[in-house]
């Protein structure tokens, strides 16, 4: 449990560290509305990752239609060209996108208790700082890798945190693992359908100051037809 919640600690200031917000932000309202025009336009679901360990299958939730939205015109766009995976923490997550070309905007938060950072879930990064409605990041998303919780320590850091488990998050993270600390603080808008395995691999890279992996991890992305 201790080690659930030192590893938390430590990581969400990384994940936050996606830069400051600028005053030259859009509106969310404006945000909203053209993500919900786009979305319309483009109902992509299913989102394709190839990086030099294999490839990952992201399946996208219809029922966050801003982060997919989002998600699939930044793939469209040519957003993630340079991108790679660039922060890694084993048992926790690996963090992906361009460092070099993050967006100004954030997200409204779409939190749903059914979508839980399970082993495999795709979720978005965002600001700590200044951010009380947990907005998300435009960019920086991060997929968990995770482990396998034992009941008692789940139970032990749930009372610890203040939150009531549901039990959903009960027997996921004793049965299949994953974070449980970041639920209903970070979007999750879709999960690994395919090559969780591969996230494994990612995962287990060397890393140093930063959790910055050793050797580059650069990834090719593209959406396919939805399903």
């Amino acid at each position: 449990m201790i080690k659930h919640v030192f590893v938390f600690l430590l990581v969400l200031v990384t994940l936050t560290q996606c830069g400051k917000k600028q005053n030259t932000n859009p509106a969310q309202a404006k945000v909203r509305e053209e993500l919900l025009a786009y979305g319309k336009a483009n109902p992509e679901n299913r989102v394709i990752i190839e990086t030099d360990f294999g490839t990952i299958k992201l399946k996208l939730y219809g029922d966050t239609p801003l982060h997919r939205a989002n998600f699939v015109k930044l793939i469209k766009e040519d957003h993630y060209r340079y991108a790679d995976f660039y922060r890694i923490v084993y048992q926790f997550m690996i963090q992906g996108g361009d460092q070099h070309a993050k967006k100004a905007y954030t997200i409204p938060a779409e939190f749903n208790p059914e979508h839980i950072h399970k082993k495999g879930a795709l979720s978005m990064a965002r600001y700590e700082e200044n951010n009380p409605e947990m907005e998300s990041s435009g960019s920086e998303f991060f997929i968990v890798h995770g482990n396998v919780y034992d009941p008692v320590d789940l139970e032990d850091e749930a009372r610890e945190l203040g939150v009531t488990l549901t039990p959903l998050q009960r027997t996921t993270y004793t049965k299949t693992g994953g974070y449980m600390t970041l639920d209903m603080k970070y979007t999750v808008f879709g999960e690994v359908i395919e090559g969780q395995e591969v996230v494994d691999k990612i995962a287990g890279q060397k890393v140093f100051e930063g959790d910055k992996p050793l050797y580059k991890i650069p990834f090719r992305i593209r959406v396919e037809k939805s399903e």
